[in-house]
């Protein structure tokens, strides 16, 4: 199954929460900062964090996205900055 990148973003507003949620996005991500995270992923493991997502977060105070990337595209970047390598690809 064809994996996609997707950037996860979020803005919580309860500590406790926030924890959970950034817990839960960091063990889908291969890269990002903060509240900002690069996630490759299946349909499937999609669909699950979204789930997962949907859970933890109250959906009245806080804000999630996911905008699916494009990974042709080539990254600009800036300062000290480096590209990760994503190869080998392997989630346990």
């Amino acid at each position: 199954m064809p994996r996609t990148l997707f950037l996860v973003c979020y803005d919580i507003s309860g500590q406790n929460r926030l924890h959970r949620v950034h817990n839960c996005v960091k063990a889908y991500a291969v890269g990002g900062q903060k509240s900002f995270y690069e996630c490759w992923m299946t349909p499937a493991e999609y669909r699950a964090l979204q789930r997962k997502l949907e859970q933890l977060a109250n959906l009245r105070e806080d804000t999630v996205h996911f905008f699916q990337l494009d990974p042709r595209m080539h990254p600009l970047f800036y300062g000290q900055a480096k590209r990760r390598s994503t190869q080998p690809f392997m989630i346990v």
